[in-house]
């Protein structure tokens, strides 16, 4: 097996996309679990929210590192366990991002040694889309990762139009239409 290499860094073109939903969950952390990741919003305390440096040492002998999105600490809602919860919204669909997003979990975990919610945020038109990284042999299964997503262009629209949360209501426009997704 070759050694894992992290995805190459995204374009120039997707910082200002990176940036304005970084900042939009970051604003409205509570309220976009709430509209998209209920049973997530039902369990972790908002009390005890803490941002996370999303710098990440991708290779410790050359020092290189990596910024992910967004990471946050709390804890699991009536319990002192702290769990940390990493969200990175994708705007292009790419073959490897499962594996990004198991890199970046292997990473989160080396550095804070804490249960990881890993959540990704595709706003992409195609349909790929996949939340699972495997690792096996013909003769040993290693490893399977999951992670949770969100396919805003899968969502209708019509389903949060009426909604006073702020988080659902700034991704309305990145939501599907009834031509694009057959919605009625």
């Amino acid at each position: 097996m070759s050694p894992i290499t992290l995805v190459k860094e995204k374009p120039a073109s997707y910082t200002k996309h990176d940036q304005l939903f970084k900042q939009l969950i970051h604003t409205f952390f509570k309220e976009f679990l709430d509209a998209f990741f209920p049973e997530v919003h039902d369990n972790i305390d908002f009390q005890s929210i803490k941002p996370l440096s999303e710098e990440v040492h991708t290779d410790l002998i050359k020092g290189s590192t990596r910024r992910l999105d967004v990471v946050v600490e709390t804890k699991l809602k009536g319990t002192d366990v702290v769990i940390i919860v990493h969200i990175e919204p994708q705007s292009s669909a790419q073959p490897h991002f499962h594996e990004r997003m198991y890199q970046y979990f292997s990473l989160l975990y080396n550095k804070y040694r804490k249960p990881i919610i890993p959540i990704a945020v595709l706003t992409y038109d195609e349909n790929w889309e996949e939340n699972e990284y495997t690792m096996s042999f013909p003769f040993f299964h290693v490893l399977t990762f999951n992670f949770m997503t969100l396919h805003l262009r899968k969502q209708n629209w019509r389903a949060f139009i009426h909604s006073n949360n702020p988080a659902a209501a700034a991704l309305l426009s990145k939501m599907g239409t009834p031509k694009r997704n057959g919605f009625k």
